[in-house]
């Protein structure tokens, strides 16, 4: 059984700092690419962080470039999304995901297993 688990998320002042850790187990990690998207309640899941399975190419959405940074583990079977600078707009559940292939994939239909969440909230 594959299980992602989240977690790092909380309550941050604009312009702070969190790290998301994402540990994963029932497949083997470094196989696979991995993701992080955020949702919003009224708004449609979107794509912030992919990284692909040796952690040598990375792919960003256009409003976290910058600001946040993706890395792995394989040893510890752990996704990171280290978000710096953040904002209000950065307000959301951020999900880790484990994709189907080795690669970089910003399309949600491309993971196959989720984590159940991180909530992240950020004040003006």
């Amino acid at each position: 059984q594959v299980q992602l688990v989240e977690s790092g998320g909380g309550l941050v002042q604009a312009g702070g700092s969190l790290r998301l850790s994402c540990v994963t187990s029932g497949r083997t990690f470094s196989r696979y690419g991995m993701g992080w998207f955020r949702h919003t309640p009224g708004k449609e899941r979107e794509f912030v962080a992919a990284i692909n399975w040796i952690g040598r190419s990375t792919y960003y959405a256009d409003s976290v470039k910058g600001r946040f940074t993706i890395s792995r583990d394989n040893a510890k079977n752990t996704v990171y999304l280290q978000m710096n600078s953040l904002k209000p707009e950065d307000t959301a559940v951020y999900y880790c995901a484990q994709g189907r292939g080795l690669e970089v994939n910003s399309a949600d239909s491309r993971y196959d297993y989720w984590g159940q969440g991180t909530q992240v909230t950020v004040s003006s």
